[in-house]
């Protein structure tokens, strides 16, 4: 099975346009369409990077 990714938007009456098929005309295909999230920001990777830990009790017993 030939997989094909386009990233594309909506038009702005809710039409899908899809171009440059890499598929021949006539050719059966199956259509899934996701909804596009924003990816996190890199400055969240680490939200605990910089910050001071403080301990109050270094040993504490564990139960």
């Amino acid at each position: 099975m030939k997989a094909h990714r386009i990233e594309t938007k909506l038009t702005k009456n809710g039409i899908l346009i899809i171009e440059d098929f890499l598929f021949q005309a006539g050719e059966a295909v199956e259509i899934l369409i996701l909804e596009r999230f924003s990816q996190p920001s890199d400055s969240n990777l680490y939200p605990l990077q910089g910050k001071v830990i403080h301990y109050d009790e270094l040993i504490e017993a564990v139960l």
